[in-house]
């Protein structure tokens, strides 16, 4: 089963419910996809055309990859994490469960993102992330505490 619903904390409540009830979960690979052999996948998990999942990085359950996003070396993304089209997550980041990267943002090398943080489009960030954080711009600010 893969659950198609774009709302991070509503899909990982399903994904919850559908695996407790011993529901097969499957992960969706697109073809023009790029997803190295030391790359870990979670099931449930979506990867789009373009995106690029290098060596030694890992992605829970539940993952939305979008079109042409990179995941980088030793990167650890938690469960029902989406990161958005075009967005960069440099070698060693850390995306907490439920975050949501959004589109062309980045972050640089050895960041960590907690749960439930949003980056906002075309946010640079270049230092952590606390959980439930709403971040925006260049470099990237709180705008929102959770």
């Amino acid at each position: 089963m893969i659950v198609a619903i774009g709302n991070n904390g509503i899909r990982h409540a399903k994904l919850e419910a559908l695996s407790g009830a011993g529901a097969p979960l499957v992960s969706l690979l697109h073809p023009m996809a790029f997803v190295s052999q030391y790359a870990s996948i979670g099931p449930g998990s979506v990867v789009f055309a373009g995106a690029v999942v290098n060596a030694d990085a890992r992605v829970g359950y539940g993952a939305i990859l979008n079109t042409g996003c990179s995941v980088d070396h030793d990167c650890v993304l938690g469960n029902a994490v989406h990161v958005s089209p075009g967005a960069r997550l440099a070698g060693a980041v850390s995306v907490g469960d439920r975050s949501w990267v959004g589109i062309g943002a980045c972050a640089r090398q050895l960041i960590r993102l907690g749960c439930d943080v949003t980056v906002g489009a075309g946010a640079c960030v270049v230092s952590d992330v606390a959980d439930g954080q709403v971040v925006v711009g260049v470099p990237a600010k709180v705008v929102v505490t959770g």
